[in-house]
């Protein structure tokens, strides 16, 4: 009945058991929490795992994959997730909230000084920030990853985007200027991996109603895919951009706009226009018939979830071996899990006192 959902894929490079995969979430979580959801997730037939906010320099919050305890927790979650037969993905990225001080610490950059800091990074900065993803990628590798994932949001979001990218020089103006940052870190990991995989987290703004300030318009992917296919990327993961409030990036079912199942497919409809590079859709997927009518109409080739896997990470298993009147649906009401992360206690949710 899914055989869509169940079958294997070449994701870009590198094969994928099925085609669900565990979307990238800033979980907030201890590393042994995060490895106990990670490994259920894994063992409940998941085929990939994305692990979120990977950051490429050595100035973050998270953990730095250039000091020997940040590597060692990535290198630990690399093990353990291929430990249940299960692919990992790390998604690098480069914060544009915040920036060294000049005295070995951090500084935040608020969002009403964006703009102004997009506009005044110096050229030859960018090429070093963008140098920095083949660095990132060549250590994610050595951790143990399969492949990675570059996220075109946070600084790449906001480069691309004519809302924060006022800049005059060959970074800003058009299309080909504001994606040249974005492709630029795509061919600092390709030159680095010729053969590596390289997923690309693209980030979508729209108007009228206008939702999601960093990222491309609707109407410039079809310049924007061309451009990042060139550079090297070999598949796609599509979604609302951010800058934008939290309840629409990851919408509830209340949504006034985002609220259906598949929300953000819509974006992926004009993506598949562009390329015949796999493409990774999300948005509210929980229905294993919507999902599945998706993907065999190719209109997705793979499906990605995080809120429905936290709900029930026997999602896959479920409906592999007939048990689909059994999943714990998501009920998208972001209770423990969207305010988790806003209020800084860990990404939970309000099953997880049930048995699976």
């Amino acid at each position: 009945m899914y055989n869509t959902i169940m079958s294997p894929i070449n994701y870009g490079g590198i094969l994928l058991k099925n085609r669900i995969i565990f979307a990238p979430t800033t979980m907030g979580l201890s590393e042994e929490e995060l490895i106990q959801k990670l490994r259920a997730i894994g063992s409940g037939g998941c085929a990939m795992i994305i692990i979120g906010d990977v950051p490429v320099s050595s100035w973050s919050k998270e953990p730095s994959l250039y000091e020997p305890d940040g590597f060692a927790y990535y290198a630990r979650l690399a093990e353990e997730v291929h430990e249940t037969q299960c692919r990992i993905c790390a998604q690098l990225y480069l914060s544009d909230s915040t920036a060294p001080d000049g005295r070995g610490g951090l500084r935040p950059i608020g969002k009403n000084e964006l703009k102004d800091y997009i506009f005044r990074l110096p050229a030859d900065e960018l090429r070093k920030y963008a140098a920095m993803f083949g660095e990132a990628a060549l250590l994610a590798q050595r951790a143990g990853f399969d492949m990675v994932q570059v996220l075109g949001d946070r600084m790449l979001g906001s480069l691309c985007s004519a809302i924060f990218n006022g800049r005059r020089d060959d970074y800003g103006g058009n299309v080909e200027n504001r994606a040249r940052f974005a492709a630029q870190c795509v061919r600092a990991i390709r030159s680095r991996f010729p053969g590596l995989p390289i997923d690309y987290k693209l980030t979508v703004r729209q108007e009228n109603p206008h939702y999601g300030n960093a990222g491309v318009l609707l109407d410039e992917i079809p310049d924007f895919v061309p451009i990042l296919e060139r550079a090297g990327v070999t598949s796609f993961h599509v979604t609302l951009a951010n800058h934008c409030g939290l309840d629409d990036v990851i919408p509830a079912a209340r949504h006034p706009y985002f609220g259906a199942e598949g929300c953000f497919l819509k974006f992926c409809d004009v993506v598949r226009s562009c390329t015949e590079l796999p493409v990774c859709g999300v948005g509210g997927l929980t229905d294993p018939d919507f999902i599945e009518e998706q993907l065999a109409s190719s209109r997705m080739d793979c499906a990605a979830m995080s809120r429905q896997l936290i709900a029930d990470p026997d999602w896959v298993s479920k409906v592999c071996g007939g048990r689909a009147e059994r999943i714990r649906r998501c009920t998208r009401c972001n209770g423990r899990c969207v305010q988790g992360m806003m209020n800084q206690s860990g990404v939970h949710c309000r099953y997880d006192e049930l048995p699976r």
